[in-house]
């Protein structure tokens, strides 16, 4: 059995062991290029990015620059941001016990200073995971340049030191973070005033407190979010500083219908069976909100509404489950209609849609369960089951009818086998769904009738 050769613990071993020091960004660049040559996908559970936006920060990282991410609520970008440490070294040495994480070749904070002048090749050292080197800080009014760079501690002073000895300085956020990568969330909503004192940090790369300048050569990724509207709505990114950024790069929705189901698959937690059309269904739904020239696209629909859609219609069959006794819960199309019920407030209109925002959120629903209807069902002929439904007894189907009731009321037709068989449904829950799915789609192609009963059930004939 082979033992992992233990790490160095002092700098004079770790000299010894021919490590190199690199800079943040030279690191990042090194192994984003080992990763693209190796054909391994540097960006895990990032959808829909693939031709445009990756390529885009690939170059930019590469550059060496600094990036921030423009683009509409619920694009992904924070997400995008979060992956950044996956390209750091999995473990990189540390001067232990030092306040700011300094590389043990390279201290820059007095107190460190001193110790590896004291100790020399006997300087302890710790190792750090790349995950505790990403911090993120989501810009809000109120943060002051004390959270990000610094402030003097007044404890220190009382102590009897100087107000303008370094160790005074109590550091914030972006020093912390020194030999790693700094993520501002919402980067327009800081204040101008502490926007001002990011300058030094990714120009001169030290930082200014209280009037006195501390020359620490950070080695710090600055990375942001920003929404365009936020230019004019709440504030905007200074000129100074967006200047001092090296890359801009624009965030999108999912282009590709497979792409936001894809998302939807990787983000929702889902506790009952949706079948695979249903989210299809959800997802062309949020494709033409993002359409509507009723809804405000300035705001935009996050891909979180469609996310939340899935597991607010996965509540819906649990809910019935527990009401009728379903064991296996599979959610339904007549599920579908709770979404406008709980989601309606995620969705901002245009001014002069006050009124009507129930009747657009149901035609464009009915759109994308017809458009879905046609795409999943096309090729199979149900004229048999328009038949039976027109001449038979009508079905009778809704949140309080369980899949098995449902399913003793369906005609006895070869087609709801096929219906079945296309849309992959075994069990009596998902056949139950499939049969509903088939119905809607002909009440929406207006080949038979719908009747809705004060109970909330629903006739098809």
């Amino acid at each position: 059995m082979t033992h992992a050769k233990p790490r160095p613990s002092t700098v004079g071993e770790l000299r010894a062991s021919g490590h190199k020091q690199l800079t943040v960004k030279h690191e990042i660049r090194t192994n984003l290029l080992a990763a693209l040559r190796e054909g391994a996908d540097p960006w895990p559970g990032i959808v829909g990015f693939g031709d445009t936006v990756l390529p885009q920060l690939e170059r930019a990282l590469i550059a060496g620059h600094d990036v921030v991410l423009l683009g509409e609520r619920g694009q992904g970008k924070t997400r995008l941001l979060r992956t950044l440490n996956l390209l750091l070294d999995e473990w990189t040495p540390v001067i232990a016990g030092s306040e700011l994480g300094e590389h043990p070749y390279e201290p820059i904070t007095p107190a460190s200073i001193r110790r590896a002048a004291e100790l020399g090749d006997k300087l302890p050292i710790s190792w750090r995971h790349r995950s505790e080197r990403y911090s993120e800080k989501l810009a809000t009014p109120d943060t002051s340049v004390a959270d990000l760079v610094g402030d003097v501690d007044p404890v220190k002073v009382a102590e009897g030191r100087s107000l303008g000895d370094p160790e005074t300085i109590h550091f914030g956020l972006v020093p912390r973070a020194h030999r790693g990568i700094v993520a501002i969330n919402e980067l327009p909503d800081l204040a101008e005033r502490i926007q001002v004192s990011l300058l030094n940090v990714m120009e001169e790369r030290d930082i200014q407190v209280r009037g006195y300048t501390l020359r620490l050569p950070l080695d710090v990724v600055l990375v942001a979010s920003a929404n365009p509207e936020d230019y004019t709505n709440r504030g905007r990114i200074i000129t100074p500083l967006k200047d001092r950024f090296g890359a801009e790069i624009r965030t999108h929705y999912p282009r590709l219908l497979s792409d936001e189901i894809a998302v939807v698959h990787q983000e929702a937690h889902l506790d009952a069976t949706v079948p695979e059309y249903l989210l299809e269904v959800l997802a062309r739904f949020t494709r033409l909100l993002r359409e509507s020239t009723a809804i405000d696209q300035r705001s935009g629909v996050s891909a979180r509404f469609a996310v939340a859609a899935a597991e607010t219609v996965s509540a819906s069959a649990i809910h019935r489950g527990a009401v009728l006794g379903e064991a296996d819960p599979v959610a339904r199309p007549v599920d579908l209609g709770t979404v406008i019920d709980v989601l309606r407030g995620k969705i901002e209109f245009e001014s002069g849609e006050e009124g009507r925002e129930l009747e657009v959120l149901e035609h464009l629903l009915r759109r994308a369960t017809a458009d879905t209807a046609r795409e999943r069902l096309g090729g199979i002929d149900l004229s048999s089951l328009v038949s039976a439904v027109e001449t038979g007894d009508p079905v009778v189907t809704g949140e309080r009818i369980t899949a098995k009731a449902l399913l003793a009321e369906l005609p006895d037709l070869a087609v709801l086998d096929r219906v079945a068989s296309r849309l992959n449904a075994v069990s009596d829950g998902e056949r139950a769904a499939a049969a509903e799915m088939a119905l809607e789609g002909l009440y929406l192609a207006r080949r038979i009738s719908k009747i809705a009963g004060d109970d909330g059930e629903l006739v098809y004939g």
